[in-house]
């Protein structure tokens, strides 16, 4: 079993690389050092609250994901999805509907037999 340190450790490097993030990218965008976030990731060392805030920010998961492991995510594709659109300001949000309409709009229909 792996202990708190060591979960969150494999969350956020799980993260980073399906993001397609470098550890170089992602300690700048931060604000820490790539030695920082190595240890974060793979020795068990435990970040700061302010840190931590800013990395599950920068890598926009869920904090269920780190403190409720053991909680199957429902659908991790539309949390995500809502975790952007908080980050939008309003112009962007009506950007994002008029284009989900559009999509909804345009789908095909099901043929019903």
């Amino acid at each position: 079993m792996h202990s708190n340190s060591e979960i969150l450790g494999i969350v956020l490097k799980n993260a980073r690389e399906k993001a397609g993030i470098t550890v170089e990218t992602l300690s700048e965008n931060v604000g820490i050092t790539e030695r920082y976030l190595y240890r974060i990731e793979n020795e068990g060392k435990k970040p700061s609250y302010d840190i931590l805030y800013k990395l599950i920010r920068e890598l926009s998961i869920s904090p269920d994901s780190i403190f409720y492991p053991e909680k199957p995510a429902k659908n991790s594709e539309i949390e995500k999805l809502l975790r952007m659109l908080s980050l939008c300001d309003e112009r962007s949000l009506q950007v994002v509907k008029a284009t989900a309409q559009a999509l909804i709009d345009t789908a095909p229909q099901e043929i019903n037999l």
